[in-house]
């Protein structure tokens, strides 16, 4: 990407099956050791992630979709306002990227990576096997996204 500095933000429960997909990404993704490449994970987003993401100029937040007919999807994401009801307790990507802007003063482009989970029902800290094939190939796209300047 040219210099850029990019934020990768997996998040979900580790301890839910395929709900771990997003930290399970950005674990591999960190040990593949990128220049300018930023990794973290958590449980959830919280308004605390503006701050990082506006010490970057791209963030690509990853996260576990029920709603992925392919095994990923890779989206633009847009910055928006919180809805009302509004809380500290986890946020959306565009609202992480709203924030970014608002308090700090910096649009970084957003994209949203979302993993098809198969099973999020379960108690386990494993993926199941459908997951796993379906995170490798999310890996090798966000990779190449990242080396190849998009």
């Amino acid at each position: 990407m040219g210099g850029n500095r990019i934020l990768v933000i997996g998040f979900g429960n580790p301890g839910r099956g395929d709900d771990g997909l997003g930290p399970a990404l950005a674990e591999r993704l960190e040990a593949l050791q990128l220049p300018g490449v930023t990794v973290e994970c958590d449980y959830q987003l919280a308004v605390e992630h503006a701050s990082l993401a506006a010490e970057h100029e791209v963030v690509i937040f990853v996260d576990a979709a029920l709603d992925a007919e392919d095994p990923f999807y890779f989206r633009p994401l847009t910055a928006a306002p919180s809805t009302p009801g509004f809380t500290s307790h986890g946020i959306s990507p565009a609202e992480v990227l709203y924030l970014a802007g608002a308090c700090y003063g910096s649009c970084p482009a957003g994209y949203l990576l979302g993993i098809r989970a198969h099973d999020v029902e379960a108690f386990r800290e494993s993926l199941s096997s459908g997951a796993e094939q379906d995170l490798a190939q999310a890996l090798e796209y966000v990779r190449r996204f990242i080396t190849s300047g998009r």
